[in-house]
């Protein structure tokens, strides 16, 4: 719907505004969940999630239709949509550079709890005071983003948060286990900067995709899930030393998409895209 309604940079900016939204929900609920633990049940909980999903319907019945020209294909043959957008080679690198950062961030949520509850022996409400200097780093990166690419270019933005992510797990590994102020304080950089580069990531994925915007935005969102998916397997193995894991996660995961996303650059794969997008 953003690319069917902005251009350019105007769509940068929407875009980031629109994944600082779409952050907030896995920033926010284990807050929610730990302030509502006290006073009701498990199906308290659910009631809630109820509440939000009727909210979220009714937000949805004033949208109007974005798309300019209606696809009249089958569902069958939308699906098979999906093959022409992976087989692109500069949206399927990007696809799975920036779909990678998922696997840490994911990581983190899923593990949390453990960390702070178990690890550091930590009350639900004192869990989620400490979450929430993530969940702010989480919610701010894609507006840090804006405020950055005013002065920075995109490519140097995305290549700073690839680094950050990689010394973030460095503190982490160093100093994480010295209590749960400093493992917040440790991973935060991490935190916002792997936030920090959904937005250009969307933005560079869509540009490669003059058409079958709707089969590129699904397959965004179903590696970014399987990605963070993996994430919270790895999180859970090795034991009870989430730590440990979480560190190693971010430094491979920084590590690689820092390869993969220069790697890019030497190929060309994206040189129409990142000229287009310094024009506009």
């Amino acid at each position: 719907m953003v690319k069917d309604v902005y251009d350019g940079k105007k769509r940068e900016s929407v875009l980031a505004y629109v994944q600082s939204m779409a952050v907030i929900s896995p920033a926010v609920a284990p807050m929610l969940g730990a302030f509502m633990l006290p006073y009701t049940s498990w199906r308290g909980l659910f009631w809630t999630l109820t509440f939000i999903g009727i909210v979220s319907m009714t937000g949805c019945l004033p949208l109007e239709e974005t798309i300019r020209y209606r696809y009249a294909g089958t569902v069958v043959q939308s699906v098979r949509r999906l093959r022409p957008v992976l087989k692109n080679p500069g949206f399927f690198s990007l696809l799975i550079v920036f779909s990678l950062v998922s696997t840490a961030s994911l990581a983190f949520i899923a593990t949390s709890s453990y960390i702070y509850e178990k690890g550091f022996g930590l009350s639900e409400q004192w869990y989620s005071a400490y979450f929430a200097l993530n969940a702010i780093a989480m919610i701010s990166g894609p507006i840090l983003y804006l405020r950055l690419s005013r002065s920075f270019s995109r490519k140097s933005i995305v290549t700073s948060c690839f680094a950050t992510l990689i010394a973030g797990g460095v503190l982490v590994s160093l100093f994480g286990s010295l209590g749960p102020l400093v493992f917040a304080l440790a991973l935060f950089p991490a935190s916002m900067m792997g936030s920090c580069v959904r937005p250009p990531g969307a933005f560079l994925m869509l540009a490669q995709q003059k058409e079958d915007t709707g089969s590129a935005s699904a397959l965004i969102n179903c590696f970014a899930l399987m990605f963070g998916s993996f994430g919270m397997v790895l999180a859970s193995l090795g034991g009870n030393n989430r730590i440990v894991n979480l560190d190693g996660i971010n430094i491979l995961v920084g590590l690689a998409c820092l390869g993969a996303w220069l790697g890019i650059g030497k190929r060309n794969l994206m040189i129409e895209v990142l000229e287009m997008a310094t024009l506009t």
